[in-house]
């Protein structure tokens, strides 16, 4: 009886072993990639700069495309284990291989003068170690590109039957125009054991030479999704407003897009109807946010033909799935918007669709 108690205690110690030095290597492991920090800019269209009127005078326009690229495993049969889903990881490799391909071809079918991409892989478990930034870079050859790290994270051991594991993900931004500089902005995070689920975030910061010596100043963001209460979200969204903010009190030109993860139409389900499961992890905007600033919000939204830009991938796509839209610009008043939609590709290819927006230089 004592060799099986002592047998026992001897298992019992060895799982509290590894179960706390698991927990020791997460805290120890855990680490922000740094605020401030110049990002090297690749393939820089060296004087090619943007222009407020074309040669006959008339006002130039120009178009952004922002995608939430779901590091190219959330095709329309796919459930994150995050979101109340099944899967940790892209289905295999092979058909990753093929998303990223399309999602490549689909930006280059935009022919747009910008692009900003979030959530691209370079060497993560989930996505097989694949190079994500390459296949980004194929479908935007000959484009001035950035890429910011916004997260590195220690390997996560859950779900145990198929590990998420470790995960290096940023955020891509590619111009036909000069970079004159690009830096790496840190956003504040939880404190808490919820920080290993969100992991680190940041928004770049893209500058470009305007013809009537102004710049454009470009923006883009992923703020946090898997938050306690959804208060980091908005301290992330403040920050980021009072940087745009004292960007256009310089008489810059200021373009923000990307990821909010928050309910940019207030109540999406007015346009998309209610879904057969009710979440509160996308809340509306802080109230008064823009208020002053010299900013304003641009809805990617068609309301006679309206289509979200993301779903809560539970599961496969389906009617009644939680969908809504948190992809979506911030512009300065100067900056006049001529549209901006959701591009509907039925969330064939990631959990978001793109949006998109011309605009203009005043």
């Amino acid at each position: 009886m004592k060799k099986v108690l002592k047998a026992l205690l001897a298992v019992l110690l060895a799982i509290v072993l590894i179960v706390g030095g698991y927990f020791a290597y997460l805290f120890l492991s855990f680490h922000r990639m740094g605020d401030n920090v110049t990002l090297e800019v690749e393939d820089n269209q060296l004087g090619k700069i943007l222009f407020a009127e074309d040669e006959s005078g008339e006002a130039q326009t120009y178009k952004i495309v922002s995608w939430n690229i779901g590091f190219g495993a959330y095709e329309s049969d796919y459930g994150f284990f995050m979101d109340g889903g099944t899967e940790s990881r892209a289905w295999s490799k092979e058909r990753l291989d093929q998303n990223l391909k399309t999602i490549g071809q689909v930006l280059n079918d935009q022919d747009a003068d910008f692009y900003i991409i979030q959530e691209v892989d370079r060497d993560s478990t989930r996505s097989y170690h694949v190079d994500e930034a390459i296949y980004m870079k194929d479908a935007c050859a000959g484009m001035s590109n950035v890429w910011a790290l916004n997260y590195d994270s220690p390997y996560l051991m859950y779900p145990f039957t198929s590990p998420h594991g470790k995960s290096v993900a940023g955020l891509m931004t590619f111009t036909d125009y000069e970079i004159t500089s690009a830096i790496r902005c840190e956003l504040p995070i939880e404190s808490g054991l919820t920080k290993f689920l969100d992991l680190d975030r940041c928004y770049s910061v893209c500058r470009m030479n305007v013809d009537n010596g102004k710049e454009l100043v470009l923006y883009n963001m992923h703020l946090s999704a898997y938050t306690s209460d959804g208060t980091i979200a908005n301290e992330q969204l403040w920050l980021l407003v009072a940087d745009m903010k004292a960007e256009y009190e310089k008489g810059n030109y200021v373009v923000c897009g990307g990821d909010f993860n928050k309910d940019i139409l207030g109540d999406s389900s007015v346009y998309f109807g209610k879904s057969d499961v009710e979440y509160t992890w996308a809340q509306p905007l802080p109230e008064g946010i823009f208020d002053g600033t010299g900013l304003q919000l641009v809805e990617p939204l068609d309301e006679e033909n309206p289509v979200p830009s993301c779903r809560n991938a539970d599961g496969p796509y389906h009617q009644g799935q939680y969908v809504l839209t948190i992809d979506g610009f911030i512009v300065s008043d100067n900056v006049e918007v001529v549209s901006s939609d959701v591009i509907d590709m039925q969330f064939a290819y990631s959990d978001h669709n793109p949006v998109e927006m011309t605009f203009i230089l005043r």
